[in-house]
């Protein structure tokens, strides 16, 4: 699995297509739903899927949804994607509790997936560098 990390619009999308060869029809891009396809050659914008995990925990306090188990429980899935995560969890700390749970959810579901990674690559302005 490559994961591949950077703030908005600076190029991750474009760094999978040129490293990774990916093309349109292999990405699948999260929105805000529980719904994920897990085997799919591409996911951009975890970030989205784990904005929706904290809302619905908001909703329903007995069914927690926690993003880096599901990803656990899925790993098998994913182990030949290229995985796409903007970098909301650096920078100023957000007032509301519900943003700040998301910056956590969201930063312990990288922490999770960078150890799992083959390689993680930053992109920041559209440069490309290599962390693992």
């Amino acid at each position: 699995m490559d994961l591949i990390i950077g703030g908005a619009y600076q190029g991750k999308l474009d760094c999978a297509r040129r490293t990774f060869g990916v093309r349109d029809e292999d990405i699948f891009t999260c929105t805000e739903t529980d719904s994920i396809a897990f085997g799919s050659r591409c996911i951009n914008r975890l970030e989205e899927f784990t904005l929706h995990c904290v809302r619905q925990n908001e909703e329903n306090r007995n069914e927690a949804l926690d993003a880096a188990e599901l990803f656990r429980r899925n790993r098998e899935s994913w182990r030949d994607s290229v995985l796409i995560c903007a970098d909301i969890f650096c920078g100023v700390v957000p007032l509301g509790a519900d943003m700040r749970a998301w910056r956590e959810m969201t930063g312990r579901l990288c922490a999770y997936l960078a150890s799992e990674a083959d390689t993680v690559t930053r992109v920041f302005c559209g440069l490309e560098q290599r962390l693992k």
